[in-house]
């Protein structure tokens, strides 16, 4: 398999995953696209793994153009597209790679369970937007529902590989040439909302995306996007999901999941003052949200 990355200022992340990429993984190639950095990240690849592919854009070109020109030098089998502020805890990636090639299998991208340094599970797994599971989610916090009704609601936090309407791109796992074919990302949209877009465009090609939970890596959410927004950049996050959703399911579609977005955020907002907890975030969601629903208005 190759293993596919993006650098943007990101030496100290991606020295982390090569270092694990070497320990779990050693017969797996590195392919890492430098879109504009301004650090030593690209060198850092280079002297880590003598065997790795470093394509340098010499600017910023965004994630998803960065991942479609590493694929060009792609030729194992397997790809599997990796942020760079993610680490291998084993080599259960391998398990992956071969489910991706098993020959009675129709074409699928893989996911797998993404965990925090704390080692809690990330939100890494999704039903399509606006759809039944989303209403109840909407509705009635995962937590609040019985053991087994739990994963049904949000598939991230399955024991076993379940099919998904789309997944996080911290990490996915695919044929090269089924990546390759769907792009496997829109070089229009320069950040966010990019694997949501893959997951349904995929869908609509035949391609199923699986949560796969026995294979396993840390997010460390440390990339470079992060420190350009000081945190999560709501606004953006919004208006990003609502171009994918009218793009791929239609403006019905997109306003009934702008509604279950709302409702969410607005129930995770009362449920946290009840417990005396702060809600700063979901009121943030909910403003951005706001905001990007009348400026749609406005045009």
């Amino acid at each position: 398999m190759a293993l596919v990355t993006v650098l943007h200022d990101s030496e100290r992340e991606v020295a982390a995953l090569m270092r694990s990429i070497e320990r779990h993984l050693p017969s797996a190639r590195v392919v890492a696209v430098d879109s504009g950095s301004s650090d030593d990240g690209p060198d850092t690849v280079r002297r880590l793994s003598a065997a790795a592919t470093v394509i340098e854009l010499g600017h910023n070109a965004g994630f998803g153009a960065g991942c479609n020109a590493a694929m060009a030098a792609v030729d194992e089998p397997v790809t599997v597209l990796v942020n760079p502020d993610v680490e291998l805890v084993d080599s259960s990636l391998a398990e992956l790679a071969e489910e991706a090639l098993r020959g009675n299998r129709p074409d699928r991208l893989l996911a797998p369970l993404v965990v925090g340094p704390d080692g809690r599970r990330e939100d890494s797994a999704h039903h399509e937007p606006g759809t039944a599971w989303e209403l109840v989610r909407a509705l009635v916090p995962a937590a609040a529902l019985p053991r087994a009704l739990r994963a049904s609601v949000e598939p991230w936090r399955s024991d076993l590989p379940r099919r998904v309407g789309w997944a996080v791109g911290a990490c996915l796992v695919g044929r090269t040439e089924t990546l390759r074919r769907l792009g496997p990302f829109d070089e229009g949209a320069f950040m966010y909302a990019e694997d949501m877009d893959l997951g349904l465009r995929a869908a609509d090609a035949g391609i199923e995306t699986w949560f796969w939970p026995s294979a396993r890596v840390i997010h460390h959410r440390a990339h470079a996007s992060a420190r350009v927004f000081e945190g999560e950049p709501f606004d953006l996050l919004a208006s990003r999901r609502r171009e994918v959703v009218l793009r791929r399911r239609g403006r019905r579609r997109q306003r009934r999941d702008d509604r279950l977005q709302l409702a969410t955020f607005a129930n995770r907002a009362a449920l946290k003052a009840l417990l005396g907890r702060a809600r700063d975030r979901e009121r943030r969601q909910l403003a951005a949200l706001r905001r990007a629903r009348r400026g749609n208005d406005d045009r």
